[in-house]
């Protein structure tokens, strides 16, 4: 069964874009490509208002991922299990493609018997630890975010040790919102190398608006970027240089 390399966007924020484009639209426009947001919504003391939260779940829902609401110090966890609660649904996801097509009709694993299911779920979770996974952290730095960065560290310098422990390739970057001088701006260029988290983490600071919309646009254009130069290369030179080396 070929799964193809999975795609997130792992958005941090504490709710609320106040410029730009509507982020829901820009996620709805990520799951079209086949790109899944995920979204983690930080409070510190405060609660994050009404208009915050559905804003969080509006973004996950729209682009097929999964949404969660933490105070910062739970952050680290969840942050983990958010990113492998992602890869789980959208395994799921290319498992009932498979299934209907081998069964016919609408069915999915909770179609199947127990002993069935449990099988295919092996599946899943082995695919899970062996799929190759790109996982793109937008962080908003805006001016309320200012107390929860270090928290935001912390998780990221996590995420990077959880990935490790997994078999298959992991590839990240790192952008935040707004930059110094532009809405987005890029920390970390895509990096199999995880421990390149700590060298950017000086250069986390925060001020100014909220352009959550244009930080998911922009995210959905690195992803094409990579993935047009690698098409640059023919078919004929991929096998060259894989015999070359």
């Amino acid at each position: 069964m070929k799964t193809g390399t999975l795609k997130q966007i792992l958005l941090i924020t504490d709710g609320c874009s106040n410029q730009g484009e509507d982020p829901i639209a820009m996620a709805a426009l990520a799951k079209e490509q086949g790109i899944t947001v995920n979204v983690i919504g930080v409070m510190e003391h405060d609660v994050i208002d009404e208009q915050g939260m559905s804003e969080i779940e509006g973004i996950a829902m729209s682009g097929g991922g999964v949404s969660q609401v933490v105070y910062a110090q739970q952050l680290s966890q969840t942050v983990q299990m958010v990113t492998r609660k992602a890869m789980t649904q959208t395994l799921q996801g290319v498992v009932n493609k498979e299934l209907q097509q081998i069964l016919g009709g609408e069915k999915t694993m909770e179609d199947l018997p127990p002993d069935q299911r449990g099988e295919v779920m092996e599946v899943v979770d082995e695919l899970g630890e062996t799929v190759e996974l790109e996982v793109l952290v937008l962080v908003d730095t805006s001016a309320s975010m200012k107390h929860k960065l270090p928290t935001v560290k912390e998780a990221l310098l996590d995420l990077s040790l959880s990935l490790n422990a997994r078999s298959g390739d992991n590839r990240f970057s790192v952008f935040v919102f707004p930059g110094k001088k532009k809405d987005v701006e890029k920390l970390l260029d895509w990096t199999p190398k995880l421990e390149s988290l700590t060298s950017i983490f000086s250069k986390l600071t925060t001020g100014g608006i909220t352009p959550t919309g244009p930080a998911i646009r922009e995210a959905l254009t690195y992803f094409k970027k990579k993935r047009s130069l690698r098409s640059l290369l023919s078919r004929d030179d991929e096998s060259f240089f894989e015999e070359s080396v």
